[in-house]
């Protein structure tokens, strides 16, 4: 399953690039289920992010690789790939870019997924839309020029 979430700011790409940081990642992550960074490398091709997913009655490990990253003078983009995924996920690939947008930028998040089979994949798809509009807001306030 794909998915792709736009959201616009009024930072240059470049700045937004600086701002994908650990707390950035932080912020960025929703209320349910909670999540303990583990560990952040940062956005750099072999770099790894590590948490843990909190579901009350048990937990759930989530790994993932920065497998490719590039800055050219339109955008900059990193793919992280799933490593060791929760129960309910079998693969996982996100490519993070920031486009250059005049004196802003775009974010997309382009997210593509698979549950361990083909209804699951399936039912996710509402958790996973509302898991990256979550996001939105929280790029624009973090990403505004004031």
């Amino acid at each position: 399953m794909k998915l792709t979430i736009e959201s616009p700011v009024e930072q240059d790409y470049l700045s937004v690039k600086e701002g994908f940081n650990k707390a950035l990642f932080k912020r960025l992550s929703p209320p349910f289920p909670p999540v303990k960074l583990i560990r952040f490398d940062g956005s750099k091709k072999g770099d790894m992010v590590s948490l843990e997913l909190n579901f009350i009655f048990f937990k759930q490990k989530w790994t993932s690789e920065i497998t490719e990253d590039q800055t050219n003078e339109e955008e900059f983009f990193f793919i992280d790939r799933g490593v060791v995924l929760p129960f309910f996920l079998k693969k996982w690939t996100h490519k993070h870019r920031i486009i250059k947008n005049g004196e802003g930028s775009i974010i997309r998040d382009e997210i593509e997924y698979e549950g361990p089979n083909k209804l699951l994949t399936f039912l996710l798809y509402p958790a996973m839309l509302g898991q990256f509009f979550y996001r939105k807001p929280i790029y624009k306030k973090v990403f505004s020029r004031s």
